[in-house]
């Protein structure tokens, strides 16, 4: 089934899948802030330095699932297969898009 997603999340979830540092980052605003595994990160360096650790940590692999879109954010559940115990896992990734960049992403 293909889904589908806005562009921008679209180009995160292809990025990602190549552990492209660089191309997730320039999906994320300026004053972008990611909160993983109870962590925040907020601005490009700090949400840069997480794209880098998770890729190390996980090499995960994303396969959205579905999509739901509100007012305010777009929640793609996708399922996250990597080197952790449990994999694969499906998680909830809340994009909130603003000017066509990835404002927020909580990933619960």
């Amino acid at each position: 089934m293909m889904i589908k997603l806005p562009r921008i999340i679209d180009d995160y979830i292809k990025m990602s899948n190549a552990h492209d540092v660089k191309s997730i980052l320039s999906c994320f605003s300026d004053d972008a802030s990611v909160r993983d595994e109870g962590k925040e990160r907020r601005g490009k360096e700090n949400v840069g330095g997480w794209i880098a650790e998770t890729i190390e940590k996980y090499k995960f692999q994303f396969k959205p699932l579905s999509i739901k879109e509100d007012s305010v954010d777009v929640v793609v559940p996708i399922e996250v297969s990597g080197t952790f115990d449990g994999s694969p896992v499906t998680l909830d990734y809340h994009f909130t898009i603003e000017s066509g960049k990835i404002r927020s992403l909580t990933i619960d």
